[in-house]
């Protein structure tokens, strides 16, 4: 199987509160990574909107087809390659941080509600998720879906690789004095349960949040193919190789030597 190449854009939306600015950077990153050959691009945790938008997100979350989720069909059919972007979703029984997976023909292909809400702002503004395993086909690989705070239990991770997925993508939005996560945790989640993990975040002030930036991909053997910097904006590039991750699930067989009778504990 050929190598999927993954796009990250690391930043802050166009303008906070302004999907209509978002979307217009969000199409320029698209051609950028199009151009150097990505089949996959993935932006941050409510990058349609911004994340610091206190009681407006009511009043900018929309449906997982609506009028922005369109835009971004367009954008992704135009320049020939997937878009995973995170948004306030809403639908009958309330409003999700949601990330959604649309793929290069602009249809639709995966939306995942984030389960475990962060904080404050997020148990105030959001409904938590139900579904843990979110998944699509793309490029001959199984990918999932994960946002943020999500990747930091274990559990969720492992529950995706016992179900298959490949490409984990996880927008995200992390803030200090938060760094570890995206240095060692991430990193060590990828090793663990052996699969690559794609982590998008933003960078820079936004209210009373500092983003972390250090985007990157890790893949199954705990080594980062890509890495962004902790400053401005930036957009990094790596492969996810099928024959890497085949070849570490032969050599590192967690999955394969678990013992889940041991584990009757844990739930």
């Amino acid at each position: 199987m050929t190598p999927l190449r993954i796009a990250l854009y690391q930043g802050l939306c166009g303008v906070p509160g302004s999907p209509a600015e978002s979307l217009d950077a969000l199409d320029a990153a698209a051609r950028r990574a199009a151009a150097a050959g990505a089949g996959l691009l993935a932006v941050s945790e409510m990058y349609l909107t911004g994340y610091a938008i206190g009681d407006a997100v009511a009043a900018l979350a929309e449906p997982a087809d609506g009028p922005a989720a369109h835009r971004v069909a367009e954008i992704a059919a135009e320049h020939g390659l997937a878009v995973v972007y995170g948004y306030p979703e809403r639908d009958g029984c309330g409003v999700f941080n949601s990330a959604q997976l649309i793929g290069p023909d602009g249809h639709r292909l995966a939306n995942y509600r984030k389960t475990h809400l962060f904080g404050d702002f997020e148990t105030g503004h959001f409904t938590p998720g139900e579904t843990t395993v979110v998944q699509a086909e793309l490029g001959g690989l199984t990918v999932g879906l994960l946002i943020c705070y999500d990747v930091e239990f274990p559990e969720n991770v492992r529950a995706h690789a016992l179900a298959g997925t490949d490409l984990l993508v996880v927008p995200t939005a992390l803030m200090s004095p938060y760094e570890f996560v995206a240095q060692t945790l991430v990193p060590a989640r990828a090793y663990e349960s052996q699969l690559y993990v794609a982590y998008s975040n933003r960078t820079g002030a936004e209210g009373e949040f500092h983003f972390t930036g250090l985007s990157c991909l890790a893949g199954p053997d705990g080594l980062v193919r890509a890495r962004a910097g902790s400053g401005a904006d930036e957009f990094v590039l790596a492969d996810v190789d099928p024959a890497l991750l085949a070849a570490s699930r032969e050599q590192l067989p967690y999955l394969r030597d678990r013992r889940p009778e041991l584990y009757t504990p844990l739930t």
